[in-house]
């Protein structure tokens, strides 16, 4: 959440470690989700990121990918998925921030998380759905890697024809994802190193000319 003329006190060493990161010629990308959704200019402006607010379909290390946080791409969560236009659209930011402005509103988001989110405990049937939407994606061809999150479950596996990818839940965890040429792997950091969990190797073909569009969600 961010206001016009401020952003929430807090997480100002990761800010700052990122836009060191951008500043030094790193391309970094920061895809929103379904809890960070009213973003103004901060992240561009001062961090010097890529904010990406849906998915984006696009080459990473040579391997055609579609990555996106998963919110919309599950169709058991019937209610949010109609809400979802809705709760995303600058008009409904704009009246928020109008009707609650500075502690308030930050204040009773973060009051609202807690009440009615799910503590980052992941919930079997939207792991599934995921999986499976990542599957379709793969199988359909728009991409060969599909990187989700969302749902708090790691995951790093083979689907027929491509990988699916998801990084997990940090803040309970510790996991993570990479890609390179070779494929994707998935990681915990633990007493001061990272730990391979498990890895999925991709083919890579000579040429990556042609990137799809990015597809429609379910």
């Amino acid at each position: 959440m961010e206001y016009r003329h401020l952003v929430p006190k807090g997480f100002v060493r990761l800010q700052g470690r990122l836009a060191a990161l951008a500043d030094a010629g790193v391309p970094v990308t920061y895809v929103v989700g379904n809890r960070d959704l009213w973003h103004l200019d901060h992240v561009e402006r001062e961090l010097g990121l890529r904010l990406v607010r849906d998915g984006i379909a696009e080459g990473v290390e040579g391997h055609r990918a579609y990555i996106a946080h998963g919110d919309g791409h599950v169709p058991a969560e019937r209610i949010y998925n109609r809400l979802r236009p809705l709760l995303r659209s600058p008009l409904m930011a704009r009246l928020y921030r109008m009707g609650l402005p500075g502690d308030a509103g930050y204040g009773f988001a973060r009051w609202f998380a807690h009440r009615f989110g799910s503590g980052g405990v992941p919930e079997a049937p939207l792991v599934e759905a995921l999986r499976t939407r990542a599957a379709r994606l793969v199988a359909d061809g728009r991409a060969e890697l599909v990187v989700f999150g969302h749902v708090h479950s790691a995951a790093c596996e083979t689907v027929p024809g491509g990988a699916y990818l998801n990084p997990g839940y940090w803040f309970a965890d510790r996991t993570f994802a990479c890609v390179d040429a070779a494929g994707a792997t998935l990681c915990r950091w633990a007493d001061g190193a990272a730990e391979t969990l498990a890895t999925v190797a991709l083919p890579l073909p000579a040429s990556r000319a042609h990137v799809p569009p990015a597809p429609a969600r379910a």
